[in-house]
């Protein structure tokens, strides 16, 4: 009986030991299985944190879209301008024109008028009358030309001094020939008006035009500024364009003006040339009319 107890204790120790033996690993068995997630989670919530911080500098790197970016032109600049810019631009481009136009008008006259003059002097200078001078005056080869008109001008007033019955010679010689030069100072007068047509014009261009551009560029920028405070933004390529139209405008001005202002000096050298040769002739045909009445022609 004592040995049966004995046993059974023994059973009861063995038990007891193989139960505090399982125990550790039961008490870690459901252990791993939470640290195995939590490793999972770890790397799953630093991606989550990761991916806003790479995403945030790609957004405030990308800037903004531009319409036409890359292909912005100089007429796509005067076209898309703001109207005002667009106004001053187009009306120095036309004013331009003009200038161009009287460049060649200008230069055609002053060689046509040069070359008919060369023609006229040469057949005048061989005259030996009155009625020669009058003859070659009223030529239809020298039809127009300012020194062929201030021939004929004298020459008429002379004619129509005699016909009218009075004296053109001996004491009578002054009183004519003040007559004559009074009508060639008319065809001078007409000429000067002639000669000048359009130099207001190139003096008006030349002295404002850089100031009309001036003021497109002005505007121009003020509304770029104005672009600036409405969008928050101080990108260059979205004020850029604005600020480039602008400066078209001032480009363009200081375009019309300088050759305005060139031209303008050109011709006037070139009126003062022939108002001179026109004075020499004056006197040359006052001479020549002197001595045709002395020798009571």
């Amino acid at each position: 009986m004592l040995e049966m107890k004995n046993k059974t204790s023994l059973i009861a120790l063995f038990g007891a030991m193989a139960l505090l033996a399982s125990a550790p690993a039961f008490a870690q068995a459901p252990a791993a299985p939470e640290a195995a997630t939590a490793t999972a989670a770890a790397p799953a919530t630093d991606a989550m944190a990761a991916a806003p911080a790479a995403d945030a500098p790609a957004a405030e790197a990308e800037p903004p879209q531009i319409k036409n970016a890359g292909k912005l032109s100089v007429i796509q600049m005067a076209v898309g301008a703001t109207m005002v810019v667009r106004i001053v631009m187009f009306g120095l481009i036309a004013a331009s024109i003009l200038s161009w136009a009287i460049l060649v008008t200008k230069i055609l006259e002053f060689g046509g008028l040069n070359r008919v003059a060369d023609g006229f002097l040469e057949s005048y200078r061989g005259a030996k009358s009155i009625q020669d001078i009058a003859k070659v005056a009223n030529s239809e080869e020298f039809a127009g030309n300012p020194l062929a008109d201030m021939a004929s001008a004298a020459v008429q007033e002379i004619e129509l001094s005699r016909q009218a019955g009075l004296k053109i010679s001996g004491e009578h010689r002054e009183t004519t020939l003040h007559r004559a030069e009074a009508a060639v100072g008319a065809v001078q007068s007409s000429l000067g008006k002639r000669l000048s047509s359009g130099m207001q014009f190139l003096a008006s261009v030349g002295s404002s035009g850089p100031f009309i551009g001036l003021f497109g560029t002005v505007y121009g920028i003020m509304n770029s500024f104005i672009g600036i405070a409405n969008t928050n933004t101080t990108n260059l390529a979205v004020v850029a364009p604005g600020i480039a139209e602008a400066l078209l405008a001032t480009g363009i001005g200081l375009f019309t003006a300088i050759p305005a202002v060139i031209f303008y000096n050109y011709f006037q050298t070139q009126i003062s040339g022939y108002g001179g040769r026109t004075e020499g002739f004056v006197a040359e045909l006052m001479n020549s009319l002197s001595r045709q009445l002395d020798k009571g022609a």
